[in-house]
């Protein structure tokens, strides 16, 4: 299985996770948090919490389509590592990465954006064990499962509990669920996810992110993967006594130029080094 069979066939599957998550209205089927005495507390509207009930709830979702598809599902060992799921091939051994990441509406056109995993650490150090499964350079791809979704106006008093017989009655926190797949890359931007956060941001643009259409997408996963691993946050920076070397996509083809404009200046001299250390390679390995 490629990395574009595996794709078509995660966006494939993701088309029915909607309906399996949502009632014939479109509302969430979780409505809450019951005890052994058959008391339902409300759920938060808390995109952690609404993010941990949904990814619960798909995981059967992504068995099924393990199964049909001959993979096999892998686990993150800890909470803070990458990925949320492995799925391994049988047939060919081959790994790909999927993150679970969603996010609400802010507008009929745009969400609250995504975090899309660290820029640092196991990103950087692509033979690294430390913080995920298998090292970032194992995978054949990296890929989002995104949902989108809408808070609902009237929620549930969270101080308030409620009985099995109030069920139809306890409104959903959220609703009107858009689930896609696409490779990380094409879903992400220029930016930190927030702040100075050392996490990947990602488009806000709902068609952006539902169709891959990021500006890394043109660019390649090769220029995305350049940027990120060079990149500094202001405090990075600051810690490492220097400026920040680019901030944006603009910036950065005007560092990746003066680069070039230094070395070609100085292609004669380079060439010279270059000759020079691989004679004294060859003296000391007499």
């Amino acid at each position: 299985m490629t990395s574009d069979q595996f794709l078509t066939n995660l966006q494939a599957h993701a088309e029915s996770f909607a309906k399996a998550v949502a009632t014939d209205e479109g509302e969430w089927i979780i409505k809450g948090f019951i005890d052994v005495y058959r008391r339902i507390y409300s759920i938060s509207v808390d995109t952690k919490i609404v993010s941990k009930a949904l990814e619960l709830l798909l995981f059967p979702m992504f068995a099924e389509f393990g199964e049909k598809h001959g993979l096999r599902i892998e686990l993150c060992p800890q909470q803070n590592f990458y990925p949320d799921l492995t799925f391994l091939h049988e047939e060919t051994g081959r790994k790909f990465a999927v993150d679970i990441k969603s996010t609400y509406r802010s507008s009929a056109t745009e969400v609250n954006g995504m975090t899309l995993g660290a820029f640092t650490g196991y990103f950087r150090k692509r033979v690294s064990n430390k913080n995920i499964l298998y090292p970032y350079s194992q995978y054949a791809g990296h890929f989002v499962l995104g949902v989108i979704y809408s808070k609902c106006d009237n929620v549930a008093d969270e101080r308030k509990q409620f009985t099995l017989e109030d069920l139809p009655t306890i409104p959903s926190v959220v609703k009107e669920f858009r689930f896609f797949a696409q490779p990380k890359y094409r879903l992400a931007s220029s930016r930190p996810g927030s702040g100075n956060t050392k996490n990947i941001g990602s488009v806000v643009k709902i068609d952006q992110l539902v169709n891959g259409e990021g500006p890394f997408a043109s660019l390649g996963e090769e220029v995305y993967d350049d940027y990120w691993m060079f990149y500094l946050t202001r405090d990075m920076a600051q810690t490492l006594s220097v400026a920040q070397p680019y901030t944006n996509l603009k910036t950065y083809l005007e560092y990746k130029e003066r680069g070039i404009d230094t070395l070609r200046a100085h292609e004669k001299e380079i060439k010279k080094l270059a000759e020079d250390e691989a004679g004294k390679a060859e003296e000391e390995s007499e």
